[in-house]
Formats: structure tokens, sequence, C-alpha cells
């Protein structure tokens, strides 16, 4: 089912996100994937996340689909001409997946390929227009298509931004074309998450939380130090530095269930990013009482 239409029907939606193997080995993503099972609504499937060659997003997409799951199509303009933008749209409708979440794409550089050269043919905004031109019939340059893709079109905004106006602009512009729901950057401060949304509020699209789950201190101290946008509370950094390893996880849970409570009545959904820790998004489910 289209995410919009569980908007529609107002529910509160719950996504996770898993990121594919390097590789053919399929079987421990699978299995972690499985854990989610009549719990969170659709799964993002990465695509090359920071720019980390890995196996392709649209066939974990259609694996994820033959096991029942709803599957959320992450495509980026970083690794594709406007060809191959176009025909990978219309394969992914072809294989039954209607969820595509449109991204520019990490830079080359972060990743393991960095000899790798970037295509950046569109950015998201235009990826957005060519995907609702080819729902609506047309390919980029106006010819018709012998069959439509079905498709639900997202997008994703930062929050956290400084200045924030940018972000806000971008959003309206990614309406304008054809996004139907948005999901964040992650978000640590609920304040600063208040204020985004009153200043989106114009923007009559559903906004999804991102929650990414916090392994450690070190991780929370990096993202402060490296991610733009995303900042760690101190109070957060503390727990975390405090708590055994072992520990670690039940701590991320708690930290997660409580941001989701606290930011629930502000938005329309959830999207957890569990960069791993798959096995432990049912626990935050269950502690911010989503299932």
């Amino acid at each position: 089912m289209k995410l919009k239409d569980l908007f529609e029907k107002g529910k509160f939606v719950v996504t996770s996100e898993i990121g594919p193997p390097k590789g053919t080995n399929i079987e421990p993503m699978l299995e972690e994937v499985d854990l989610l099972k009549d719990k969170a609504d659709a799964i993002n499937v990465t695509e090359n996340q920071s720019s980390v060659m890995r196996l392709g997003s649209m066939a974990v997409c259609r694996l994820l689909k033959e096991r029942g799951f709803e599957p959320v199509f992450q495509i980026t303009c970083r690794d594709r001409n406007r060809l191959a933008l176009q025909s990978d749209l219309i394969s992914a409708s072809v294989l039954g997946i209607e969820n595509v979440l449109c991204l520019t794409g990490d830079h080359v550089v972060l990743g393991d390929h960095p000899q790798t050269k970037p295509v950046f043919d569109l950015d998201s905004i235009h990826l957005l227009k060519v995907a609702r031109g080819l729902v609506n019939g047309y390919d980029m340059v106006g010819n018709k298509l012998d069959g439509v893709p079905d498709l639900c079109l997202g997008a994703v905004v930062n929050p956290g931004a400084d200045p924030l106006e940018p972000q806000i602009i971008k959003m309206e512009a990614k309406v304008e074309v054809g996004a139907e729901f948005f999901q964040t950057q992650a978000v640590y401060e609920v304040k600063k998450f208040e204020e985004f949304i009153k200043a989106a509020e114009h923007i009559k699209v559903p906004i999804m939380v991102g929650i990414v789950l916090l392994k450690s201190a070190g991780m929370a101290r990096f993202m402060n130090a490296n991610v733009a946008g995303v900042f760690v509370p101190d109070k957060f950094i503390k727990i975390m530095t405090e708590a055994s390893k072992e520990d670690r996880p039940k701590r991320s849970v708690e930290i997660a269930a409580s941001l989701i409570k606290e930011m629930k009545g502000m938005c329309q959904g959830v999207h957890i990013m569990s960069l791993g820790w798959d096995r432990y998004v049912p626990r935050v489910l269950e502690a911010a009482e989503l299932i």
C-alpha cells in the first residue's frame, strides 16, 4: 500500500530502514528485516548509502515485496543520468514497488570509491518533477508513455538546518513538483523540531520525524562535529557515556522512544534509522507505545 493512502486514513505511519549488504549474502539482512514483520508500515532500502557500493535498492525492494513487506525505494541522482533515473522509476513500478524516496545522494568522495565520477545530472527537486511527469504519462522530454508507473513520491528535509529558511523553501519547491510526504534528517532536539513544524505548517504534506539510534557517545560526538543540522544534546551523550557496552542498546532504545513520544503529536509518522541495529527497532516501537 502506498504511504499516502495510510496518511489519508489518519494513521501515524512507522517506517524503518535497512542497508543492503556489500555482496550477495542476503540472509542476515532478511533475518533482521523479518523482525519488523507487522510492526513497521514500510521499510526504506538505502541506495549505496554514504557512497559505499552495495547491493542495489531496487533488487532488495523486490525481495521485500515478495516477503510481504511494503518497501520504499531510495533512488539517488548521484549514480544515474536522466535516462537511467526514468528507466529505474518505471522498472520499480513494474516490479510492484509503489513508494519512492527521491534523493540527491551523498558525494562520492565520502565513500569507498572516491575516484568515481559523480553524475548528478539532476537534483532531487528535478527528480521529483520527472517522476511526477512519468506518473502523469510522459517522459522528461514530453514523449507519451505506453503504460504509466503508479508511484507515491517522498522527499527529505533537515529540520535542524541553520538557517532553516532554505529548507522550507526547498520543501515548498518539492511539494510543488510532486512530493507527497517528507522524512526528516535525524532529530534529537524536540524544541528545534517544534520550531521547524511551526515554520512548515503551511506545507500541507505529511512529515515523518527521523530518529537515528545512538550506538555510543562517540557516535553522538561525531554527528555533532560532522553532520550538518544534527545536534545530540549533552544529556543524551552523558547517558551513553555512563552506559556499559552491554547496556548501550537499552539506553539507545529509551532515548529513541522518549523522543518519539515527545514529537508524535507534532507530525504524521516516524522514520527509524537503525544503522545496523535493526533488531532493536521493535523494542523502540514497543517502548514508544506504537505497537
